[in-house]
């Protein structure tokens, strides 16, 4: 017996951008069309309202859903049911078609390229919508690419979703247009978008605050020598790498106090506001994921709910942490990506994975908004990559097929090996080993532009960021920032003119101490960021804006990372707008 029709009067009200997306498609009534939507946004429920309008017109018969986990499986198939429409999850390559009483399937890019015949046999049999999505994953290696272009050529249409409409590597995404640009690359197009700003700006999604914690590290290595760095100072790109690894060590002191920081930080938002409110720790490995588990037990006294690997039992484990009010889930790789677990407000970025595309899937765990208000909090490495994605959080990216790709000296195969049942670290520590580290409060970032200046961790500084109240709009947040950074400079005058004051000593004092260079760079940035604000009192543009307008003009990477000499190129510039 086939299904009955999904009723479109049942669906929920949709927001503006989904309207709008809709009217394009049915206005445009082509075979392909893309959708890029940050996460939160809402593409599910877009996708199936789209699949409902097909179905009722009896422009299909048929519709199948790939994704690219067996847990995403079966939230697709309990959205889709909500509204009417019945999708088997449990479909396997040997069944070779669905029972009567559903309206299609929902399957992996791993199913299908293990047998792309079965799914093209399926889609020829009855006039089908597939939904691809996040689409770029279908370019994540030659046997998914080619399976789903094999299986889902004679669909009568093709829905194709993402987040993230960008890829690390050169593989075309396939059923995507690509136009050439002046420059001769090849650029993805998208026939709808719908950024996180845009989200952001009509409350669709949360605010997102970024801590960078810096601090001191000493490790030794393979040779014997031992040596220490300053996390998130300027140093060659190795140095950076082994740093990074050195803070990440959950037997060093700097996971411990961030934890411990992190956790206060939830502990403000669910007395304000947020009472479910939850913390993801996203790890580099399973062993190093256990150690975090035990690290959090011993900061809250209550266990971490742990997730390591893409099967059955994992995705019972996030279901329940959604469901309940645990405060902690340290993850290796399962909820990266379109997992659903909207009471998630505070992350640790504690992966060494370094691409643009993993990092926007990992924040994207942390925005979707369910009420007015409500903020989320990322804590990460003060290192000068990730610094950069944070305040980039906003831009809009394409896929580019043929750019050079630019070596940061970073590992980010470690991901990939940590999605290996063996122990993804086992080389990495023959290479060097980690001797101690400390955390530090070094910034924070919101909306582009960075706020405050350095505070060690357990002090009162560090805690007027950490209690910052948890319910704030975005323009909240930005004055809220620059206030507490008000506060933190004119106390340090104080404490200056105190001691000026003093009486002076019989001895001659000795001249002050000139600036290191990272003490250069914290001063430039801090009258950056007054000169902006001033600007942003003036005119009314968002902070994010100005600083993007001082980037146009004067080239370089995000003030968080910017040199001195950019730093003081920008001061200059600011001060003639």
């Amino acid at each position: 017996m086939a299904p009955r029709l999904p009723a479109l009067d049942t669906f929920p009200p949709l927001r503006a951008w989904q309207r709008k997306a809709m009217v394009e498609y049915l206005r445009r009534r082509t075979e392909d069309f893309t959708a890029v939507a940050t996460p939160g946004a809402g593409k599910t429920t877009f996708a199936l309202r789209i699949a409902a309008e097909l179905l009722n017109d009896g422009t299909v018969e048929a519709v199948t859903v790939v994704a690219p986990t067996e847990h995403l499986k079966t939230q697709w198939a309990e959205s889709a049911a909500r509204v009417g429409i019945q999708l088997d999850a449990a479909f396997r390559n040997a069944d070779l078609h669905s029972a009567a009483d559903f309206h299609g399937a929902v399957v992996t890019y791993a199913q299908v390229g293990m047998a792309p015949q079965v799914h093209r046999r399926r889609t020829m049999t009855r006039r089908t919508l597939v939904i691809l999505d996040e689409i770029h994953h279908a370019g994540d290696s030659r046997t998914w690419g080619d399976g789903v272009k094999a299986a889902f050529e004679p669909a009568v249409r093709r829905l194709m979703l993402t987040g993230t409409p960008f890829r690390s590597d050169d593989n075309p995404i396939p059923f995507v247009s690509y136009e050439r640009g002046g420059d001769g690359l090849l650029r993805s197009r998208a026939d709808s978008v719908y950024g996180y700003s845009d989200a952001l700006r009509e409350g669709v999604v949360r605010p997102v605050l970024f801590l960078a914690y810096s601090g001191e590290t000493r490790w030794r290595t393979n040779a014997g020598e031992e040596l220490a760095a300053r996390l998130g100072e300027p140093m060659t790109q190795d140095l950076i790498a082994q740093a990074w690894r050195t803070a990440l060590d959950p037997a060093g002191d700097w996971m411990p106090q961030v934890l411990r920081a992190a956790d206060a930080r939830l502990t403000v938002l669910r007395n304000n506001g947020m009472p479910d409110a939850g913390g993801l720790v996203i790890a580099s490995d399973q062993q190093v994921a256990r150690s975090y588990a035990k690290l959090l037990e011993q900061v809250t006294g209550e266990k971490a709910a742990v997730v390591l690997s893409d099967d059955q039992g994992a995705s019972a484990r996030i279901a329940t942490f959604a469901a309940s009010e645990q405060r902690w889930l340290v993850a290796v790789r399962m909820v990266s990506e379109g997992v659903d677990i909207p009471r998630l407000a505070v992350g640790v970025y504690a992966t060494s994975a370094s691409t643009p595309l993993y990092f926007a899937q990992a924040i994207g765990r942390f925005v979707r908004a369910r009420r007015p208000g409500e903020t989320a909090s990322v804590f990460l490495p003060s290192v000068p990559h990730l610094l950069g994605l944070a305040s980039e959080m906003e831009a809009e990216r394409d896929h580019v097929l043929g750019k050079p790709k630019d070596s940061d000296g970073l590992d980010d195969d470690l991901l990939e090996r940590a999605q290996r049942e063996d122990q993804a670290s086992g080389e990495l520590e023959k290479r060097f080993a980690a001797l101690s580290a400390t955390a530090e409060l070094d910034q924070v970032i919101f909306d582009g532009a960075s706020f405050g200046t350095a505070a060690q961790a357990g002090t009162p500084e560090e805690e007027e960021y950490l209690g910052l109240p948890g319910l704030l709009t975005a323009d909240q947040v930005s004055m809220l920032l620059t206030k507490r950074q008000a506060e933190q400079l004119a106390a340090q005058r104080r404490r200056s003119t105190q001691r000026a004051a003093e009486p002076a000593a019989a001895a001659p004092t000795a001249p002050p101490a000139p600036m290191s260079a990272a003490q250069r760079r914290v001063a430039l940035r801090r009258q950056l960021n007054a000169l902006v604000a001033a600007r942003h009192h003036r005119t009314g543009q968002p902070h994010g804006k100005i600083h993007a307008e001082l980037r146009r003009l004067c080239g370089g990477p995000p003030s968080a990372q910017a040199t001195i000499e950019q730093l003081e190129e920008r001061i200059a510039t600011v001060q003639t707008l």
